[in-house]
């Protein structure tokens, strides 16, 4: 009976001591699974998780996100002209993801966010009102995003993200090439030769200049701006009329509109009166997704392997 009672006790004991053993394993894991870090936004410092798996981006920025290796489940980047689609140059990275709304909308669908089972969310300083609630669904970061400095963006994703490593090289190498592409188009068209990019859009002219596609050419390429340019001073686009388009001395035309829009522009005396118009130095090009794809870090990238074929297409 002494036996079988010490036998009793050495199993009871074994068994135990693999129940703890166990019990340590499992906690280790979850604890490595649930790692966090404080970081900084803009209302202070906020714990989120060290390796985020389901990151939903209210802000926009999804691509940025992207660019420093992290994938999202829900975003915002949908297309300026149907909220339903993804734009064209962010259907591939995109592949996947649910579409929750456009980033410049204040409000978004709390509960589909919520379906997600987000383990982060992103937010600008546009859906600053939805702060509250999102942070009870998930760790809420926000955004301060800035006017005319898409650079600084990255920038300040990466600082978040630690990932600023990552962030300089992609922009490094992103420099280096729209630079040599800006250097082709020079080679070709002329070192002085002037572009100009609006976007049509009920009968008004929506002009870029610091920002989107404008913003390309001219930082990013190094093209020469026409006489006459409108400047932009914050994230509005300058506007003008049909006399301020005709007062830019602008020897390629990039315009950007609907079909609708691109006809009643055709259809105008002092349009058709433009010398690059009469040269057939126009690209046209759809609004969607060209709009939206000037304001985007692929979308750029990809905007500068695009644009020497466009003008090819003038010739």
């Amino acid at each position: 009976m002494k036996k079988n009672l010490l036998k009793t006790i050495v199993v009871s004991c074994l068994t135990a001591m693999i129940l703890v053993s166990c019990g340590t394993k499992a906690s280790e894991n979850n604890g490595g699974a649930a790692e966090t870090v404080t970081v900084t936004d803009v209302r202070g410092e906020v714990e989120i998780p060290a390796n985020p798996q389901r990151i939903v981006d209210l802000s926009g920025n999804s691509d940025i996100l992207s660019i420093l290796g992290y994938s999202v489940v829900g975003t915002a980047n949908s297309d300026a002209y149907d909220y339903t689609k993804f734009p064209a140059y962010l259907e591939e990275t995109l592949k996947g993801a649910e579409i929750l709304g456009y980033s410049m909308q204040d409000t978004m669908d709390i509960e589909a966010v919520m379906n997600l089972n987000p383990d982060l969310i992103i937010i600008s300083t546009v859906q600053e009102k939805m702060y509250d609630q999102l942070k009870e669904i998930a760790p809420t970061v926000m955004i301060q995003l800035e006017a005319l400095n898409w650079k600084e963006d990255v920038k300040a994703f990466a600082k978040v993200f630690g990932k600023e490593d990552a962030a300089n090289k992609w922009l490094a190498d992103y420099e280096a090439k729209a630079l040599e592409a800006g250097n082709k188009i020079k080679e070709e068209y002329g070192e002085d030769t002037s572009y100009l990019s609006f976007l049509a859009s009920g009968g008004q002219f929506f002009v870029f200049d610091g920002a989107g596609f404008g913003d390309v050419l001219y930082k990013d390429m190094g093209l020469a701006k026409p006489a006459g340019m409108p400047e932009q001073s914050d994230i509005s686009l300058p506007v003008v009329t049909y006399e301020g388009l005709a007062a830019i001395d602008a020897d390629y035309i990039f315009v950007l509109a609907t079909d609708e829009d691109l006809a009643q522009l055709e259809s105008n005396a002092i349009w058709n009166n433009l010398p690059a118009v009469k040269e057939g130095k126009v690209v046209k090009l759809p609004a969607s997704p060209y709009f939206n794809q000037g304001y985007s870090s692929i979308g750029r990238d990809l905007l500068v392997d695009e644009i020497g074929e466009m003008l090819n297409g003038t010739k």
